[in-house]
């Protein structure tokens, strides 16, 4: 199994490298590690995929990854604080759209499993 890291909730200035597949999510903006895209930040992963979302330099910002449209997963509750994570496995091909609770279409994402 494939596991790509989507980091949550790092400072705009501070992109810290996870490497590999992933996306690392800033105070308002989800950011791929992959391929540098962001709002909305693009990933495409492998069924079976598990990915994980951390909350980094987040301070006293909450943030969630929410599912959007179909095909779906299930949402996170709205989160803070450095280091929390959040994981889904994608198990079916598709394109998923996600955003935050809190910021809206400030912060956008996509994973495309196939």
């Amino acid at each position: 199994m494939i596991t790509a890291l989507l980091a949550a909730c790092f400072s705009e200035h501070t992109a810290p490298s996870t490497g590999g597949e992933g996306v690392t999510v800033g105070n308002i903006l989800f950011r791929s590690n992959h391929n540098g895209t962001a709002n909305p930040a693009v990933d495409t992963v492998a069924p079976g995929t598990t990915v994980m979302w951390t909350w980094v330099n987040t301070g006293s910002i909450s943030h969630s990854v929410e599912s959007e449209d179909s095909p779906s997963f299930q949402s996170s509750s709205i989160m803070g604080g450095s280091g929390t994570t959040y994981t889904v496995t994608f198990t079916t091909p598709g394109t998923y759209q996600y955003d935050c609770a809190v910021h809206g279409s400030a912060m956008t994402g996509t994973i495309v499993v196939r």
